[in-house]
């Protein structure tokens, strides 16, 4: 199982703001971890004392760069992802800080190329889904071209 230490040490991630404890599960296609800093006041999400649901989307984004750093080639860093679109969310919970115990977060890589890359989320604990969506993540921006009008 690899943990919050080599977590930490994969993705740009640091401090508080890296959410994950662990990876549970992954494959060429998927990853699964734990987290359980949703629970932690000094979470860094947290508003107005509490910590929403729309904010296991972090969660989920940083399962999909701990999955990228998995599958780069280790002689080399990884290629830093930046989230450009969430689709289909759907938020079952209001809130995440008030759930005792682990989330587990998951993510699919539904499809990539070169640049693109579409995930897959869900945010669950003990069972239930707390939020589900699609995130598409583009692994280089400056390679984005401006289309014409």
């Amino acid at each position: 199982m690899l943990d919050h230490t080599w977590i930490a040490a994969h993705i740009p991630h640091q401090g508080d703001m890296c959410l994950l404890d662990a990876v549970l599960e992954w494959s060429e296609s998927s990853i699964t971890c734990r987290a359980i800093s949703h629970t932690q006041p000094n979470n860094p999400l947290r508003a107005a004392g509490r910590l929403g649901a729309a904010n296991g989307i972090e969660y989920a984004a940083q399962a999909m760069a701990v999955h990228g750093a998995l599958l780069a080639n280790t002689s080399e860093q990884p290629r830093q992802g930046y989230l450009t679109s969430v689709r289909s969310v759907q938020l079952h919970v209001a809130r995440l800080d008030d759930l005792l115990g682990e989330l587990k977060v998951q993510a699919e890589r539904l499809s990539d190329d070169a640049n693109n890359i579409l995930y897959q989320f869900a945010v669950s604990h003990a069972e239930r889904c707390l939020l589900e969506g699609r995130a598409a993540v583009v692994l280089d921006a400056s390679a984005l071209k401006e289309s014409p009008i």
